[in-house]
Formats: structure tokens, C-alpha cells, sequence
């Protein structure tokens, strides 16, 4: 398993891109997924780009926003633009945003028709640039369960749509996310991956809590120390070189957390590398 940092989780911090991927380096990630709001504010300076970070043998497997697909075309059509752009310069070939705003329970058939119409429009630009779509699964979106992506998908009918598989979101909606992934994986393209000390503090997740630097972090904690068993829903994964996933730790400790936890996973991939099952079996 390919993993990446997030630039979301320095959000905080005063530090440079130069220092993350001096960092992400000397921890032997392969990537730094960036969040768009980064990307933006970086684009004055090209001189940072895909082959700046080929240097430290880094690359950025995706672009993560939120495209604004309850506003008006015309201003969706110009984001989804800036973004594919961006997502170019830094040789990044999947975008990430949300299914909508509203959970899959609460939406009206008109507001997933909406939602389903724009996410196609939007996979339509793409697909000219050669660039994927991934729905995040995540809580208040369409794609909050395993059926209702698994539908979205369906209905949108387009082979840029993909998936960003959030294990913990959809542990959250109730799915198994080992059996929701069976569902999905022919669709899926990034994992996130985090923890939370209880489904009691769950909610220290909520965007508007998340994104305050006077939010809570209670309840957070590494990813093989809290209420998701990991080391079950990797064993089978972490030593498949061809997925990608990242790293999502919003918490304090950074750089500390990020570095334990890949270090686990690459602990937990020797001691299931990938086919060893099929090997076995043979």
C-alpha cells in the first residue's frame, strides 16, 4: 500500500512545503496528498509542481476539495476548471469531493437527481483531461453508505466516478467496511484512513469542528489504538503495492502520529504481504 500525507493536517502548523516533503521523505511515504485550498495558494510559486516533489521521490496522488455542486454551472464549471488545472501542474490525476450535502435519508429525489447530474457533467470534463472524479464516503453526503454509493454510482453512469473509500465514515453509517469494500472495491481508488477512541466521539470528526484550530482532538488517536480494528481491515491490504491511501490525522502530534502509524502498517504488510494467501492455498 502506497501511503500518502495530508497537507490538511499541517493546516494548522507553520511550516513549509519544503519541511513536509523533507519530512515525508526521511519517513519513507511515497506521497503528499494536497488539499486544495494548498494547491490555490501555492499556484503563484510554479516553480513547486510534480517535479519539484520528484526530487524527494515523492508525488501527489490526488487533489482533494469540495466542488460546489449546488451552485449555478457556471460556477461550478469554472472551479472544476482551477482544480483540474491545478491537479495537472502537480501530475495528480484524481480529484476528490463530496456527494452533495445532505445525508442519503434526507435528500429529495430532485436533490440527488441535481447532485447526480452535476457529479456526471463534472466526469465528463475530466474524462478529457484523462482526470477522475472520487466521491468521498462520507456522513450528510449521498455517498454516506455502502447502497446509497453503490447507487450514486449506478446513476451517474460514468467511468471517471470513482470512490475515496473513508473506512471510519463508513464504519460510522453502520456498514462493515470490510464487507462494504467487497461491494465496492471495483470502484474504489484511495482509502482514508483514521481513528476514533469511541463511536461516542464520533463527532469530533463534523467538518466545523475539524477545521477550527479551537476545535476539540479529543477522541482521536492512532489508527491501531482506537475503536476500528485496523489490523483486521488492512492484513489483506497493507501489502498491495498498487492502492493508494492516505493518512488523514487531524489531531495534535503530527508528525509523531503520522510516522508511528506508517510505520505499523509497513510492520502489519511483512507480516501479510500480498498473495501470500493465494500462495498458500495453491
Amino acid at each position: 500500500m502506497r501511503l500518502a500525507v495530508c497537507t490538511i493536517s499541517f493546516r494548522h502548523h507553520v511550516i513549509s512545503l519544503d519541511e513536509l516533503a523533507s519530512f515525508a521523505q526521511a519517513e519513507r511515504f511515497q506521497g503528499i496528498e494536497l488539499w486544495g485550498s494548498h494547491a490555490k495558494n501555492l499556484a503563484d510559486q510554479p516553480e513547486y509542481g510534480a517535479s519539484w516533489l520528484r526530487r524527494y521521490g515523492l508525488y501527489v496522488p490526488m487533489l482533494s476539495d469540495y466542488l460546489p455542486l449546488e451552485a449555478p454551472a457556471a460556477e461550478l464549471r469554472l472551479k472544476l476548471e482551477t482544480l483540474s488545472t491545478l491537479a495537472r501542474h502537480w501530475g495528480a490525476r484524481k480529484l476528490r469531493t463530496f456527494a452533495g450535502r445532505r445525508s442519503s435519508a434526507e435528500a429529495s429525489r430532485n436533490e440527488r437527481a441535481h447532485v447526480v447530474r452535476r457529479l456526471h457533467e463534472a466526469c465528463e470534463r475530466l474524462a478529457d483531461q484523462d482526470q477522475l472524479l472520487l466521491v468521498e464516503t462520507h456522513p450528510s453526503t449521498l455517498a454516506d453508505t455502502a447502497d446509497s454509493t453503490l447507487q450514486l454510482l449506478a446513476e451517474v453512469n460514468h467511468p471517471a466516478l470513482r470512490v475515496n473509500f473513508d473506512v471510519l465514515h463508513l464504519w460510522e453509517g453502520g456498514d462493515d467496511p470490510s464487507v462494504a469494500l467487497a461491494r465496492l472495491r471495483p470502484y474504489v481508488s484511495h482509502y482514508h484512513l483514521k481513528n476514533v477512541s469511541s463511536r461516542a466521539q464520533l463527532g469530533v470528526f463534523a467538518p466545523d469542528n475539524v477545521y477550527s484550530a479551537a476545535g476539540s482532538r479529543l477522541g482521536m488517536v492512532p489508527l491501531f489504538e482506537g475503536a476500528f480494528d485496523y489490523g483486521t481491515f488492512l492484513a489483506d491490504l497493507a501489502g498491495d503495492s498498487r492502492l493508494e491511501a492516505s493518512l488523514e490525522w487531524f489531531g495534535d502530534d503530527v508528525m509523531s502520529t503520522l510516522s508511528h502509524d506508517r510505520h505499523a502498517i509497513e510492520q502489519l504488510s511483512v507480516a501479510h504481504p500480498f498473495g501470500a494467501s493465494e500462495r498458500l492455498t495453491a
